[in-house]
């Protein structure tokens, strides 16, 4: 009877078991219930941000920058050098001596002729004055000699008469024979004077013409004292002063001819095909940058430089500035070609870019597109010119960015969808 009347153990953990697990009170239900509602609040922004990122990856059109149209766009060709001058000379006396004149300094222009300096002539115009006295001597015995031709001649004669006269004697027998060989004899003596006297009338006027050469000579040595302007220049440097013993050659100015004044400029080989004779140029002056000064190539050097890779091509000022100064730095850009309507895009905006070729994005009927394109000239800022495989009605993008897709809708950054 006792263990029908037991109730079982177990039956209590149980219901509190459930009661606890299975049958929350109102409050825990209420936090569970939060909890679930933070969690799908959890998953539902996800799910919108993934939404959203995709839309704005696959379906939002992108902002995207353009190659503007451009029309008569100049393709230069980029040089660095110096201001030199095409006709440069150091000039000094012929002869040696003491510097006792100059009038000439740096900075000076001197006209073509004009006196420059001198050195001490004393000796050399005694030497000038001493040929003008043999001048005179020979002078005067060519007319001694010629006196001597007339005495000679006129005692010719009379030999001749005298010996005529002896050898009509003879035919009569009016006088001897020996007499008449005699009278010959002396007639053929008068003869040789004649003979020598007129040689030394010829001797006397060759020696003339000698002391003439001779006093040339004199005169241009004393003309060599004097140092004259060769061109119409301009002196840059003057090495000597009064007083300095010079030897033969040494210079004493150094002369430029400011009418040559150019920039040779060193052009990489790369380039340096496209250039041409008589081709525009401009140049800047290292002393004056914001200025860009007009010229034209002047020469293309047929010799490179074997170290550097660099052709060196001169460009004339197309108006020598009244100022320079020769050893400056210079840079010179020369004008190849002008491209009429050309299809510019950057350099950054070209993928795969090599031999010629690249790829580029296109936006076309307001969707993207991709492009192997053909490419032209190389502009000094780094575009390139596109000469075929875009469409004409094409736009080319000329900033890449994150998102470009082929057949994404875009949108022309600063204008409407074309």
């Amino acid at each position: 009877m006792l263990d029908t009347q037991r109730k079982p153990a177990s039956v209590t953990p149980v219901v509190g078991a459930v009661k606890g697990r299975d049958l929350p009170d109102a409050g825990g239900a209420k936090t569970y219930l939060n909890g679930r509602l933070a969690l799908l609040a959890v998953l539902l922004a996800v799910l919108a941000a993934v939404g959203a990122a995709a839309w704005a990856f696959y379906l939002r059109p992108v902002n995207v920058q353009v190659s503007q149209a451009e029309r008569d766009v100049p393709v230069e060709v980029f040089g660095l050098g110096t201001v030199e001058a095409r006709v440069a000379s150091k000039v000094g006396f012929k002869v040696s001596g003491v510097l006792v004149d100059l009038r000439a300094d740096v900075g000076d222009r001197v006209a073509k002729g004009s006196n420059l300096g001198r050195l001490d002539d004393r000796e050399q115009s005694a030497r000038v004055a001493r040929t003008k006295a043999s001048i005179a001597q020979a002078e005067a015995n060519v007319q001694k000699a010629t006196a001597s031709v007339e005495k000679a001649r006129a005692n010719y004669n009379n030999a001749k008469r005298i010996s005529e006269r002896r050898q009509a004697l003879v035919q009569s027998n009016s006088t001897s024979v020996e007499a008449a060989e005699t009278a010959q004899a002396v007639q053929d003596a008068a003869l040789g004077d004649f003979n020598l006297a007129s040689s030394e009338v010829e001797v006397a006027r060759a020696s003339i013409n000698d002391a003439k050469a001779q006093g040339l000579l004199e005169s241009a040595t004393l003309d060599f004292h004097t140092l004259t302007a060769p061109y119409n220049a301009m002196v840059i440097a003057r090495t000597k002063e009064l007083g300095s013993a010079l030897g033969a050659g040494e210079p004493v100015f150094t002369l430029i001819d400011p009418a040559t004044v150019w920039v040779l400029a060193y052009i990489d080989e790369s380039k340096a095909g496209e250039i041409n004779v008589g081709e525009p140029a401009q140049i800047v002056l290292r002393s004056q940058p914001g200025r860009r000064i007009a010229g034209r190539v002047a020469r293309i050097e047929p010799e490179s430089d074997r170290v550097n890779e660099e052709c060196r091509v001169a460009v004339a000022f197309a108006q020598i500035p009244a100022e320079f100064t020769l050893g400056e730095q210079a840079e010179v850009y020369i004008t190849t070609v002008r491209l009429t309507q050309p299809r510019l895009v950057p350099e950054a905006a070209i993928a795969g870019l090599g031999k010629g070729q690249g790829t580029v994005w296109t936006v076309e009927d307001g969707h993207l597109q991709q492009h192997v394109v053909t490419l032209g000239h190389r502009l000094l800022d780094g575009r390139h010119e596109i000469t075929g495989g875009v469409p004409n009605d094409a736009l080319v993008v000329s900033q890449l960015r994150s998102g470009l897709r082929v057949g994404r809708a875009a949108k022309v950054a600063g204008g409407k969808v074309p």
